[in-house]
């Protein structure tokens, strides 16, 4: 039995009926080389083989009397894989279009808090479009997980678990030990646990307080005197058709673009990777924005979550370690290299403000948030759609998750691509990730259905973006060749 931290169960607090706060990963399988052919069956026991690979896949949640504390992982004794692992045809022809539709349906849903905190869906039916025209038998590995679960790096170590590295790697390592599920705590171990833990965690208050006050300070004095100040929440977001109270249904696209191209981008702009691929959201969302009327009166202020992993850590397997780093996306500047460069230098200052307020900050005071006034607090907020009632916090979330640079592969199938997405949030309808893999950037979209219909534009007008860039990319290095 292990309590959740408050950062983890903060997202199980926030969700409502309109809000899941689960997590997509989505994988494209070439099942042409599974030794025996695929089924879906054959696929089922492939991740029960596995399963000692991902520690968090058999944990379920219990809550504690009267809510007074977090709740508490525990192995689940009535532990079921077939309840998780499901199957669903993708509408002929079975292309990119057929298969985003179907996962924005999955999404659409919350998960079961009665169980461990994840499906995954085989979706069968896929064509070749969906992995670029190739010869092989597709289908899609699609994982839904609850954020309380895994942050995008710990999602990312759960699927370098149980990939390998070749077509002939189809046996995974054996388990060190036997899993064993855990009996459920009674209710007087449940009570005294909680009491217990929230006298150790009120001891730690005073030292926090003297923390935090402190960094405020350093924050405020260095917004007054640096030449250049990144948004603040609420305060400096603009209104958008997208930032609005949620309802439960969501759209999803998929796009991939170059790799290649966005370091060539960032080279002859020296500008960093993540300041292209804000770039390229960035000029998409103007562009969505400029068809439905006038352009907001500020620029778009996006949300970058910031892992706060130690870079030496053992690779986690579960948990969140994120913090959150505002900035612009310079939507108000026309010109494409100049709102480049405008992001660039204001994302570079966000980063120094969220350094002097500390990556550590968000997950220490989420340590004590009241579980039972705040859970109820987000089902009136949703209920009553205050969302509408004020500025966004922020207008979107931005993600930018490294991926494998090499091909991987599972049970002898190779994954052609892979695509990630967060959830939405009231007030904030948008959810933009991107996550390399080999020489490609994909990038996964999420909205509210009812303010996106079709996320489609907001992809392809990111891989317009990047082409714009690409092509005055080009033209400063033959101006700089022929200069030299």
């Amino acid at each position: 039995m292990e309590r959740l931290t408050g950062l983890d169960a903060s997202f199980l607090y926030n969700e409502t009926p309109t809000l899941h706060m689960h997590t997509l990963k989505y994988s494209v399988l070439d099942v042409s080389t599974v030794p025996g052919g695929y089924d879906f069956a054959r696929f089922q026991h492939e991740l029960e083989r596995r399963l000692h690979l991902l520690p968090p896949f058999r944990r379920r949640i219990v809550e504690v009397p009267g809510r007074i504390n977090h709740p508490v992982w525990i192995e689940d004794p009535g532990f079921d894989l077939s309840f998780h692992v499901r199957r669903v045809t993708v509408p002929a022809p079975g292309g990119g279009r057929e298969m985003d539709e179907v996962i924005a349906e999955i999404a659409s849903s919350p998960l079961d808090r009665n169980r461990p905190l994840w499906e995954i869906w085989l979706l069968e039916g896929l064509s070749s479009e969906v992995a670029g025209g190739g010869t092989g038998t597709y289908v899609g590995f699609l994982a839904k997980i609850h954020h309380s679960v895994a942050d995008g790096v710990a999602a990312a170590a759960l699927l370098a678990n149980v990939m390998a590295d070749g077509p002939d790697d189809v046996d995974p390592p054996p388990p060190i030990e036997p899993w064993r599920p855990e009996a459920m705590p009674s209710w007087w171990q449940l009570l005294l646990d909680s009491i217990r833990d929230l006298l150790r965690s009120a001891v730690h208050m005073p030292g926090l307080l003297r923390r935090t006050v402190p960094r405020i300070r350093a924050v405020s004095r260095h917004r007054r005197e640096a030449d250049i100040s990144p948004p603040r929440p609420i305060l400096d977001t603009a209104r958008t058709p997208f930032n609005g109270a949620l309802t439960p249904h969501r759209s999803f696209a998929t796009g991939t673009v170059r790799l290649a191209d966005l370091k060539e981008v960032k080279d002859a702009f020296g500008a960093t990777v993540n300041d292209v691929v804000l770039a390229m959201v960035a000029g998409s969302l103007r562009a969505w924005l400029d068809k439905r009327g006038p352009l907001p009166d500020r620029a778009l202020v996006a949300g970058v979550p910031v892992s706060t992993d130690d870079p030496d850590a053992v690779r986690r397997l579960g948990g969140n370690k994120v913090s959150n780093m505002f900035t612009s996306l310079c939507t108000d500047i026309a010109d494409p290299v100049q709102r480049l460069a405008a992001i660039h230098a204001i994302t570079a200052e966000a980063k120094v403000v969220h350094n002097l307020l500390g990556a550590d900050m968000l997950a220490d005071w989420s340590e004590y948030t009241p579980p039972r006034p705040y859970a109820w607090f987000m089902r009136q907020y949703g209920r009553f759609r205050l969302a509408e009632r004020h500025r966004p916090p922020i207008n979107l979330v931005v993600s930018n998750v490294p991926g494998p640079r090499e091909p991987l592969y599972v049970a002898g199938a190779q994954m052609t691509g892979i695509w990630s997405v967060g959830p939405i949030l009231e007030g904030i309808g948008l959810n933009v990730t991107v996550w390399s893999y080999r020489d490609a950037l994909n990038v996964g979209v999420i909205a509210c259905r009812d303010h996106i219909e079709d996320p489609h534009e907001i992809t392809d007008g990111m891989a317009t973006a990047l082409a714009e860039l690409l092509v005055l990319a080009r033209e400063v290095h033959a101006l700089s060749d022929g200069v030299s």
